[in-house]
């Protein structure tokens, strides 16, 4: 059964000719136990998609549906407040009551729905416990870390056991390190609980890490849905291949097809790609992505050769910059080492090199 259904979902900003479309008949579904993603560049529509599910923002036409419960209805002029949605919210900046303690943050939600102090005391005590946090009761905010903060953003989130959970950019506000920690640790807690999740994200490392299914938006309007697996494999639109990942981005003309494959001019140097639905005499872009680029420093099929411009440490690789940045025909490689100056052929698989 889906936890979470929305259906043709619109929404704007202003009204008449003024107005500013956000939402243009957005449609999907949460089932129970699953982790959906809603990624997309800023403005796509994914923060105004959550807060519109949780009671925020008020649609114009279209339906929401929590289990089997009706919350918005534009037709028939239905909406349920925020506060009677039973939905658990984390904010990017956690919103946390800088005057109470942890147990008291946690617990507020419970005082508001006029449970027994007892009652209160044992969940925060259970959900706290479940988070790592339960020696912290007593501590107000300013006295935790910033992944301390989150947990009990979460703890708050989870204690009524709400059928789902919406995380707005719930790691965003962390340092690099700390994010990866904490990444870990949210996927991990999703699984061990089996909560359904609805979480925005502008990071698509986030995305596919945490995530069973990514809903990638662009411009109001679903795009592409799927397995991070599949997004991330499989792109169906060049939007798709450029968001996702670090990628190469070729531009010239197809010459031949064969089959599922073509023959693109780039530059006066001929390669063989994956077509995805370009034809003969276009121009076309071509995608790769850059830990599919292989490094020869002798000719091979289907390369172009570019001379090495800069290589950049990353830790546990290089990234090589070949060709000018950001001109026409510059590419860029992972090495495991850095390279000396010279010429290099920068092979493109034909399976791996898409074309839009």
């Amino acid at each position: 059964m889906s936890e979470l259904r929305v259906n043709e979902l619109t929404l704007e900003y202003g009204s008449g000719a003024t107005a500013n479309p956000i939402l243009k008949g957005v449609s999907m579904n949460l089932e129970r136990g699953e982790v959906v993603a809603l990624l997309g560049p800023s403005g796509s529509g994914k923060t105004t998609l959550l807060r519109a599910v949780a009671g925020l923002e008020t649609p114009k036409t279209g339906s929401i549906h929590i289990g089997e419960r009706k919350v918005f209805d534009g037709a028939a002029h239905l909406e349920i407040p925020a506060e009677q949605r039973n939905l658990g919210l984390v904010f990017q900046s956690y919103a946390l009551w800088p005057h109470k303690t942890v147990n008291d943050n946690v617990g507020y939600g419970l005082k508001l729905r006029k449970m027994n102090g007892t009652d209160i005391a044992a969940k925060v005590k259970e959900v706290l416990a479940q988070l790592g946090l339960a020696h912290l009761g007593e501590r107000f905010p300013h006295q935790l870390s910033g992944g301390q903060q989150q947990r009990v953003a979460i703890a708050r989130a989870l204690v009524y056991n709400p059928p789902v959970i919406l995380l707005d950019e719930p790691l965003s506000n962390l340092d690099a390190k700390l994010r990866e920690e904490a990444r870990a640790f949210l996927r991990e807690l999703i699984v061990r609980l089996n909560l359904s999740a609805l979480m925005v994200t502008h990071d698509q490392g986030e995305a596919m890490a945490i995530s069973d299914r990514i809903l990638l938006l662009n411009n109001g309007v679903i795009e592409q849905q799927g397995t991070p697996q599949s997004m991330y494999e499989t792109p169906a639109t060049l939007f798709t291949a450029e968001f996702m990942g670090s990628n190469n981005r070729l531009r010239g003309k197809i010459v031949q097809r064969d089959g599922e494959f073509a023959t693109i001019d780039v530059n006066g140097s001929k390669l063989k790609a994956t077509l995805r639905g370009k034809h003969v005499g276009e121009e076309a872009t071509a995608i790769i992505r850059l830990e599919k680029v292989r490094l020869s420093s002798t000719q091979t099929d289907n390369a172009i050769k570019l001379p090495l411009t800069t290589c950049m440490y990353l830790g546990d690789r290089w990234e090589c910059l070949f060709g000018h940045a950001g001109s026409e025909g510059s590419l860029r490689a992972y090495s495991p080492f850095k390279l000396e100056q010279g010429e290099y052929w920068l092979q493109l698989d034909a399976d791996k090199l898409w074309l839009y």
